[in-house]
This record gives structure tokens, C-alpha cells and sequence, in this order.
């Protein structure tokens, strides 16, 4: 796989750059190539959109755009940003969570939050900048913790309200202002649970684009209280053995390595 190089410069795509087409979470997949040149791409751009850079994919420079599928030449996939994450096999993953999220901030700063003037580009970073306010916006980054809890040889798993996948994973939730990660582990568990946990120890992060998450994983230790879920968060949650789990998301996410890891543990 290609080297991934993040960056930014603020010149337009050149005919032989390489756009990856993305329009409200979906991307529009070229053959087996994720990306397509400009020169293919050019004549497709939707309304109200236009190329942003993201990095350099190997020797190419890459740009998102939403583009219309009926103005491409040839056949395209599509296919949503999550399925491509979760399910998809040789995914560049960090190339198409940036892209999104890099789309997204593009679109939502386009005028200044405190008085409404256009937007500039910064010439240096990747901002979008008020001069009358002297403001910039720099693409939103949410940090949120995620959570394996272990009680004995079991291991906490639950099934979201939100989301439509027959699948148990983790909790998780956003950082509120003030708090520390291990403030915010505590609080989303006993919000979500009615659980108190205790040894709470970092593993490792991920980038998420839902919208715009840094995942932040964290195993714990059960140290009290019975399931009482937050019904609008969580469907069901159980504890469950390591050689007898539900269906979980796949090892491409940070919940499925948490899990994976747990049940290395606890087999020893």
C-alpha cells in the first residue's frame, strides 16, 4: 500500500492529481482504484462543492470532492464510509477518514461563526480564517473514550439504540469540557450502566470520522452496581465469557482489538 502523507497547500488539483469522491458520507468508488484523476473528475463536481487537498497518496496528490455519479465515465461503486472502514479489506483508511472529515470542515466554515464574513484559507495550514475577527477553524477533532470492562473471566459488551448493525461492542462516549479520559470512562459508564469501574488503564486510539472522533481505547475492572442502561443509548448489555461472544465489530475498529485483546487476557 502506498505511503500516506498528510499535509496541505492551498493551489488548485493539476490534471494528473487524484480526487477521492465523497458526498454526504458515500463514497464514489472507480473500479478497484479508490481514487480517479482530476482530468476524469473535473467535468463531475457537484453544486456547491470543490476540490479540497487532503495529502499525498505515494507520488500523487490527493483531493476530495463530492462529485455527481451520472457525469463520470464508466461504472463507479457506491459505497458508504462506515461499510469501507468496518468491512471493507485493504482500505486506506486514514486517506478516507481525513478526506471525509476534511470535506466536512470545508463545508461547515465556509463563513465566520461570530459575524458572518466569508471565509479565507489560511497560506500555511490547513485553517479557514475570519481577518475582520482574526478567527480560524482548523478541522474539528472530538476526543471520546471507549471502554473494555472486565468482571472476573467476563467482559461487558452491549448493543447500541442507535445503531442499526446486530452487533455488540463497547461503551463509549464523547469528553466533555474538564474532564480528564479517566473522568469521562467513569462518568459514560455509570451514565450508560449504572456500573462503577475502577484500574483504568489506556491501550490505544484511533481515528473515527463519526463525525469527527479521536477514539481513545481504555480497559477497566468492574467495582460495583447492576446493569441499569440508558435506554436511548443502549439496547441490551451482558456480560459474557471470552469463548462465547456475540456478534462484534471486526479488528479494523479500536472496539474490536479491545475485545480481542481481553479475551487474550483473561484466556492467559
Amino acid at each position: 500500500m502506498p505511503q500516506w502523507l498528510p499535509g496541505w497547500i492551498d493551489t488548485p488539483p493539476q490534471p494528473d492529481d487524484a480526487v477521492l469522491a465523497i458526498s454526504n458520507g458515500v463514497i464514489l468508488k472507480p473500479g478497484d482504484d479508490w481514487l480517479m484523476p482530476w482530468s476524469a473528475a473535473r467535468s463531475a463536481v457537484a453544486q456547491g462543492q470543490e476540490p479540497v487537498y487532503v495529502g499525498r497518496w505515494g507520488e500523487r496528490a490527493v483531493y476530495v470532492c463530492g462529485l455527481e455519479p451520472d457525469q463520470l465515465a464508466g461504472a463507479v461503486q457506491s459505497i458508504t464510509l462506515r461499510d469501507a472502514l468496518i468491512f471493507g479489506e485493504d482500505v486506506p483508511a486514514e486517506l478516507l477518514g481525513l478526506a471525509h472529515q476534511v470535506q466536512q470542515w470545508w463545508l461547515d466554515h465556509r463563513f465566520c461563526g461570530r459575524c458572518g464574513t466569508p471565509t479565507t484559507i489560511h497560506p500555511r495550514e490547513r485553517a479557514r480564517r475570519c481577518d475582520p475577527c482574526s478567527l480560524s477553524w482548523y478541522p474539528r477533532l472530538s476526543p471520546c473514550v471507549i471502554v473494555m470492562i472486565r468482571r472476573g473471566e467476563r467482559m461487558l459488551l452491549a448493543r447500541s439504540s442507535r445503531v442499526k448493525r446486530n452487533f455488540f461492542s463497547l461503551i463509549a462516549g464523547f469528553v466533555e469540557a474538564g474532564e480528564s479520559l479517566e473522568e469521562a470512562v467513569q462518568r459514560e459508564v455509570l451514565e450508560e450502566t449504572g456500573l462503577k469501574v475502577t484500574n483504568i488503564r489506556y491501550y490505544d486510539s484511533q481515528p473515527w470520522p463519526f463525525p469527527s472522533q479521536l477514539m481513545l481505547g481504555f480497559f477497566a475492572d468492574y467495582a460495583g452496581g447492576e446493569l441499569v442502561l440508558q435506554e436511548d443509548e443502549i439496547a441490551e448489555a451482558d456480560w459474557f465469557l471470552p469463548d462465547e461472544l456475540p456478534p462484534v465489530p471486526p479488528e479494523t475498529t479500536i472496539a474490536g482489538r479491545l475485545i480481542e485483546a481481553m479475551q487474550q487476557e483473561i484466556r492467559g
